[in-house]
């Protein structure tokens, strides 16, 4: 089971720049995109609809901005879009599709990056997120979180750790925060299970020609239930063509269990 996120920037924008050919040739089973920024009445065109894969979107109210989608080669049994509230909702930034034994799940959190206010509302929607992921854990169910969290985990996750520490993504209380997902509620970082080396960023800002000298984030996190722990078999991020501001990550599970 191969498990690709990848913050896409605009699901147009990335087809433009080559993202459906190459992901044609890759062989993912469940594909989590995260900010489409399109409406699914734009998305009708055959290229958002890759053959071999079920597709799910669930796009924001608001045109061209946040929204995720799903692509999966097995069917589910349920899709699961929201989680009740709002800003989750109006934004579309939750999407889960359920298997027999396994479900996963596609999130984009929000940004604080852009003021105080947003910071507010992120704080906000990840103490409303917090019962729902102990909810997840109480079901007698493997769980895949594939996320863009905004949020760096540990120093090694970004390479000026000590100049941003006072930014958004890798403040004090965020990462706290996300402490406490894997600490308390037992998630794990699929990534770091099989690569714990520093330099493995899946973001990178348009400034300073940080992709050409690697100055990233790794934002882009696949948080699994402590039953997939011996499932991770290898993981890799994308880097030979530029689709995003993000870079596509994939997760190479040993399971069978659709």
């Amino acid at each position: 089971m191969r498990i690709m996120t990848f913050n896409v920037n605009g699901i147009r924008a990335a087809a433009r720049k080559g993202f459906f050919a190459w992901l044609a040739d890759q062989a993912v089973d469940i594909v989590c995109l995260q900010e489409i920024r399109a409406q699914t009445e734009q998305l009708t065109a055959p290229i958002f609809h890759p053959e071999a894969y079920y597709c799910y979107y669930f796009a924001a109210q608001r045109k061209g901005y946040s929204g995720t989608a799903v692509y999966t080669r097995h069917k589910p049994e349920q899709v699961i879009e929201g989680l009740g509230w709002d800003p989750a909702d109006a934004e579309g930034r939750y999407l889960q599709i359920d298997f027999a034994h396994l479900s996963v799940v596609c999130m984009y959190l929000p940004s604080g990056s852009s003021g105080e206010h947003r910071q507010q509302q992120k704080y906000l929607f990840m103490d409303k997120l917090w019962p729902h992921l102990q909810h997840l854990r109480r079901q007698k169910r493997e769980v895949v979180i594939v996320a863009d969290w905004n949020i760096c985990h540990r120093p090694i996750d970004l390479k000026d750790w000590r100049a941003n520490q006072k930014n958004s993504g890798f403040l004090a209380e965020e990462r706290a925060w996300l402490d406490r997902v894997l600490d308390e509620l037992g998630y794990i970082d699929a990534f770091r299970v099989v690569n714990p080396e520093p330099e493995q960023y899946t973001w990178w800002s348009n400034r300073g020609r940080a992709w050409d000298k690697n100055v990233g984030w790794r934002l882009d996190y696949q948080l699994i239930t402590p039953g997939l722990l011996s499932a991770v078999q290898s993981a890799s991020i994308y880097k030979e063509q530029r689709f995003s501001d993000h870079a596509p990550c994939t997760i190479e599970y040993s399971y069978k269990g659709f």
